[in-house]
């Protein structure tokens, strides 16, 4: 019953990088179950570079389900993006969830793109000039929507899927002054509030791999500047139990030609 999760983020895709991932990806229902994606998929967010990410990352004999990043937002053309990648079978969520049969064991997946604000003892509050309260509030309301999707779900091993990141740990190695900008501890919060097993992320390449919410819930920068690999995959073992029980195991895989 274990299930096998390929995952990577921050591909950036655009016509000159089309054919890149595709030969790893083509084995890629040998080692896993599905795949998910943490966001910047594209350069500028263009309806033309999310069809480069349809045609690398669609058909691929497994799920595909992702979110999207900063970059994806940058040209206005969101709903263009995601109408293309869903017409090839990538599942887009935003605040969303969805539940997966792998191997008899239902994968819930809960996603939402995120947003900035920092981390305990260095983070933006709601107070002030009413610029940084929406900033803030941004994050809050995405961290809401990403906590209830978390719970909601009826399944037996939750994964929580962001662009930014939950946690300061797998930041390291960026420079302190822009951790507000690459991720927010009420998005650790937000997964901290259901028997989460696993956190996926991306957007800071020069970050680490590993981290852990507080609440233990095991966290992992998949952004391909961090892994190097046309995807990571990662093993999910029983008892799916939440952030205390359990192991989860991670594989090199699909290494790009």
């Amino acid at each position: 019953m274990v299930i096998r999760i390929a995952a990577v983020g921050d591909v950036h895709m655009d016509q000159d990088v089309v054919g890149r991932f595709r030969p790893a990806l083509e084995r890629l229902p040998e080692s896993a179950d599905v795949l998910l994606l943490a966001g910047d998929l594209t350069r500028h967010g263009t309806e033309s570079e999310a069809r480069c990410v349809a045609t690398e990352f669609g058909n691929l004999g497994v799920p595909v389900v992702a979110v999207l990043g900063n970059h994806d937002h940058h040209c206005n053309e969101v709903p263009g993006v995601i109408r293309v990648l869903e017409d090839a079978g990538i599942l887009v969520l935003e605040g969303t969830n969805v539940v997966l049969e792998c191997s008899g064991v239902r994968l819930g997946i809960a996603g939402a793109k995120g947003f900035g604000g920092g981390f305990a003892g260095r983070c933006a509050s709601e107070f002030g000039e009413p610029e940084m309260k929406a900033f803030v509030r941004t994050t809050s309301d995405i961290a809401e929507q990403l906590g209830e999707a978390l719970r909601e779900m009826d399944c037996d091993v939750r994964v929580a899927l962001t662009h930014y990141a939950p946690v300061p740990d797998t930041l390291a190695g960026e420079p302190l002054e822009i951790y507000p900008f690459l991720g927010s501890y009420l998005l650790g919060q937000a997964i901290d509030s259901a028997p989460t097993e696993l956190a996926l992320h991306g957007h800071a390449h020069a970050g680490s791999e590993r981290g852990t919410t507080p609440g233990g819930v095991r966290v992992r920068n998949v952004a391909h500047p961090v892994i190097k690999q046309a995807y990571s995959v990662f093993h999910l073992h029983p008892p799916f139990a939440g952030a205390t029980a359990g192991k989860v195991s991670a594989i090199s895989a699909g290494g790009i030609s």
